[in-house]
């Protein structure tokens, strides 16, 4: 089995090439509207690679609130390379990342997907008939999973964005980075 890690900044680039190749759509859905111009959750960057050391497959996870004050994650994009599907590599990276949120005390993780395949990680749409999203969606495929139980307990509301604003590093930034690494 591939070795599950925490994503490098480095591998922005193999990332999207990735993610560009498996959802060449993922952003009209409400999900980017949510992540786009934050950064994902601290340690919850995950990537796994092939023998050749390519990237094989990537998960990520970002603070949001499942309506006021009610603290979760958000689980997405998860994808896998086609050469490395039905190998159980996108079961993994699942189990992984629950895993680390758990550990990190994490109460909750969200998701939009079809119920028949994350049923067996524990999601459901039970507890989220009381939330919406930014954007369209279909209630059916809002997912979710608690880590604490109670965590979503009532939650009602909008589902926003709570992590970390991403900074754009000027150019002048990535130059003297880049010429760091290869002093």
């Amino acid at each position: 089995m591939t070795a599950i890690v925490l994503e490098k900044w480095e591998e922005a680039a193999a990332r999207e090439a990735l993610l560009d190749l498996c959802m060449p759509q993922r952003f009209e859905k409400a999900s980017e509207l949510i992540r786009e111009g934050r950064l994902p959750a601290d340690g919850l960057s995950l990537a796994a690679h092939g023998p050749d050391g390519r990237l094989a497959a990537t998960v990520r996870l970002w603070h949001v609130s499942a309506g006021p004050g009610r603290p979760a994650l958000l689980l997405g994009p998860l994808a896998v390379h086609p050469w490395f599907r039905d190998r159980g590599l996108g079961a993994a990276m699942m189990h992984d990342a629950l895993g680390r949120a758990a550990d990190l005390g994490h109460g909750a993780v969200l998701l939009v997907g079809d119920e028949s395949y994350y049923r067996r990680f524990g999601f459901s749409s039970a507890k989220t008939s009381g939330l919406w999203m930014p954007g369209p969606f279909d209630p059916a495929r809002l997912l979710a999973v608690e880590l604490k139980a109670g965590a979503l307990a009532g939650a009602r509301g909008l589902i926003s964005p709570t992590g970390v604003m991403a900074e754009k590093p000027s150019l002048d930034a990535l130059i003297a980075a880049d010429l760091k690494r290869s002093a």
